[in-house]
């Protein structure tokens, strides 16, 4: 069994009810075996010699109202091998907790906050230090959970990172109803398995996924009438539009841009209804299309 030298974060963001993990390592598709969150119970990073167990198990204690820190407790103590263990956990409530074995390898250690713990093992010191420092300015601030996560795990990069080197990162977000269809929790799982550069490719999948899943700002709604012409101007060159070129928003233009929205799985921007749409849908179709 290797040991997954890791640094990772948990976190709760109460505002959107969300519960994340992200994680950055020298081991092949960490995230697959690190992160673990479920809407309504919490979140767990579990690494170091990882027991996967500290993920299932975890996840079901919370959910049936143990705390993070009573969670952790109760799994490293029926461990064997607990000293070889690193996990952080956050619960349903947003209390965090952690725990670092002495058998990890330098440098270990993690650092709990309020409604966040971050952890890492053989890493450069000052890594952890970074992460923590990194998400509570970013919570502060523009954007939203998945964002802060990987913002704390670029710090970590720059502080050191893990000693070994990169290779995989991964970021995890859940809330209730919160994924594609509404009817799983699963609103953001973005992993990058093995790339030189892992976060900073994590960082441009987060943006492609708040262009193409992202809440629709009210504020950026616009009338079809007003982009009638260059939408069906850009659906003939596209080729889902072979009517007369009128100018006007008429069902057969319905019809043709919510095949060309749903070709660019955008639909969960624009369903096809109504009389205004996303600004954002109208600029990425131009731009690509235009």
């Amino acid at each position: 069994m290797q040991p997954i030298a890791t640094f990772s974060i948990v976190a709760y963001d109460p505002a959107r009810q969300e519960w994340g993990v992200a994680v950055q390592s020298k081991f092949m598709a960490a995230a697959a075996v690190v992160s673990w969150a479920r809407a309504g119970a919490g979140a767990v990073a579990t690494q170091s010699y990882a027991n996967v167990s500290y993920g299932i198990e975890g996840l079901d204690l919370m959910g049936h109202d143990r705390s993070a820190a009573d969670t952790i407790a109760e799994l490293t103590a029926a461990d064997e091998l607990r000293g070889q263990r690193q996990v952080g956990m956050i619960d349903k409530k947003g209390q965090a907790a952690a725990f670092t074995g002495d058998g990890c390898y330098d440098w270990a250690g993690h650092i709990v906050g309020d409604g966040f713990a971050c952890q890492g093992n053989i890493l450069v010191p000052g890594t952890v230090e970074a992460i923590a420092a990194t998400f509570e300015e970013a919570r502060r601030g523009a954007g939203e959970l998945a964002d802060w996560l990987v913002a704390a795990l670029a710090a970590g990069q720059e502080a050191g990172g893990d000693r070994r080197g990169r290779q995989a990162a991964g970021v995890l977000v859940v809330r209730e109803n919160g994924g594609y269809g509404g009817n799983n929790d699963r609103y953001l799982d973005l992993r990058v398995d093995d790339d030189p550069y892992p976060i900073r490719k994590l960082a441009q999948l987060v943006n492609m996924h708040h262009l193409f899943f992202g809440a629709v700002n009210p504020d950026d709604l616009i009338p079809i009438a007003d982009v009638a012409d260059q939408l069906q101007r850009l659906l003939i060159r596209t080729g889902h539009y072979q009517g007369e070129l009128t100018g006007q928003f008429n069902a057969a233009t319905r019809t043709a841009l919510r095949a060309l929205v749903g070709s660019e799985n955008l639909e969960e921007r624009w369903d096809g209804t109504g009389d205004l749409i996303d600004q954002v849908v109208v600029d990425f179709l131009l731009d690509r299309f235009g």
